[in-house]
């Protein structure tokens, strides 16, 4: 008797030692930080908490550049993560980049996992899409550019605060009031090639590159020199010296110019509306990108911004599994309808945004489906988006050309011209890298 007790108790701590159950655990690195970071965590908890079989680890890498480097890193020495958040114009280099990914669609159907890639928003899927009509990455934080203004200071400078600018000339208007007012900096941009140029030209039903903006082969070369972009910032430059246009900075760093009241009004990403219902201690609204009323087409529909999720190569099938359930989780309708009310990011299914219609969310805050509605009209071979080759190379270029008219350097033509001088000999090098 003595000797089954004692049997049987080292069984129960043989027992209680080992987990119950061995979970799989699924490395995610992602590019979010504050409340963009908080909400990443957030998704990860729900769907840890909903299931038993894996756990999803957000890591954050730094920027969209810095954490697609380290992925790349990673991969070379065999320890990449399972999950890589890429922005939208590292997606020409994500595709080339064949042996370290695996194509989410093939993820899935191994996987056993149902996926229909009609389920999601066309602009936004088609994006991501491959020519033979595979998907990719899966749409994540998927954004588009969008007019944020502050409706005090518009009711400060006698401007309607319930009507905003929808037209470039109606912006120099109501900037010149502003300013009159003695706003400071009446109007600002984050992200000035994707706002100014990219978003600009399918706005405009304009081409900013040839061969349909990159999405016909790659031996597109850049367009944004054309006389409508030179107008642009011809324009643009013009505000600048009078004013009206306070240029901030690279990238997102003008982000913060506006919640903080500092910018009147700004062209942002709609992903910024996480950030400006948060900080903003003012009224304020969201409106449609502003166009030119005499161009012919225009306004068209919007790009797409923000990032995708992306599956690196050399995992195991078990492992994939898990990714392919997260995903499935991530598409959920309820799931995606929470994070584009919260974020301001789209909802990347088409019900996810009919949940949203359904709850009354655009109702009761005006303007938060503006990203969605000038994302989902009918798209054109100019318009559909842009997909080039050394992107982010060329982004920069932009940068640095237009910042040499913000200080008087150079004018908007001479600018635009040594910018896509200087990005076709990046398209020119991605061709060869590619071919090879």
């Amino acid at each position: 008797m003595r000797f089954t007790q004692l049997a049987a108790a080292a069984t129960v701590a043989v027992m209680a030692a080992v987990p119950a159950h061995a979970q799989t655990e699924i490395q995610w690195w992602h590019a979010m930080s504050g409340p963009l970071g908080e909400w990443v965590n957030d998704l990860a908890k729900q769907y840890n908490e909903s299931q038993k079989d894996y756990k999803v680890v957000p890591t954050f890498k730094g920027t969209y550049d810095e954490s697609m480097t380290a992925a790349i890193a990673a991969f070379r020495s065999g320890n990449a993560p399972h999950i890589l958040q890429v922005f939208e114009v590292g997606t020409a280099t994500m595709m080339a980049s064949k042996a370290a990914i695996k194509p989410v669609a093939e993820v899935m159907k191994e996987s056993g996992v149902s996926f229909d890639p009609k389920a999601y928003i066309p602009a936004v899927a088609g994006y991501y899409t491959a020519p033979n009509g595979q998907m990719l990455s899966l749409p994540f934080n998927s954004s588009t550019t969008i007019f944020y203004y502050n409706k005090d200071a518009f009711k400060a400078a006698g401007l309607d605060p319930e009507k905003a600018p929808k037209t470039w000339p109606e912006v120099v208007a109501a900037a010149a009031k502003l300013k009159a007012s003695g706003h400071q900096c009446p109007f600002t941009t984050s992200w000035i090639s994707w706002t100014q140029l990219e978003s600009f030209s399918t706005w405009h039903n304009t081409l900013f590159a040839t061969r349909n903006n990159g999405f016909g082969g790659t031996d597109a070369r850049l367009a944004f020199n054309a006389p409508l972009h030179v107008r642009h910032f011809e324009n643009l430059a013009n505000m600048a010296k009078q004013g009206l246009f306070v240029y901030k900075g690279r990238g997102n760093v003008p982000d913060a110019a506006f919640p903080a009241g500092e910018c009147a009004m700004m062209t942002a990403s709609s992903g910024l509306y996480a950030r400006v219902a948060k900080d903003a201690k003012f009224a304020y609204g969201i409106s449609t990108l502003p166009y030119y009323p005499d161009v012919e087409g225009a306004p068209q529909n919007t790009v797409i911004g923000g990032a995708s999720l992306w599956v690196m190569a050399g995992r195991k099938p078990a492992e994939y599994k898990g990714v392919a359930d997260f995903f499935k989780f991530l598409s959920r309708a309820d799931v995606q309808s929470a994070s584009h009310k919260r974020t301001g990011y789209l909802p990347i299914t088409l019900a996810a945004y009919e949940l949203t219609e359904k709850s009354g969310f655009y109702k009761e805050k005006p303007g938060t489906d503006v990203a969605v509605t000038q994302m989902i009209r009918k798209t054109t071979d100019k318009s559909r988006g842009i997909r080039l080759g050394n992107f982010v190379q060329i982004r920069t270029i932009i940068d640095e050309e237009t910042e040499q008219i913000w200080s008087g350097k150079k004018s908007a033509k001479e600018a635009l011209d040594a910018a896509v001088q200087r990005g076709n000999e990046q398209l020119e090098r991605f061709q060869k890298a590619t071919r090879s």
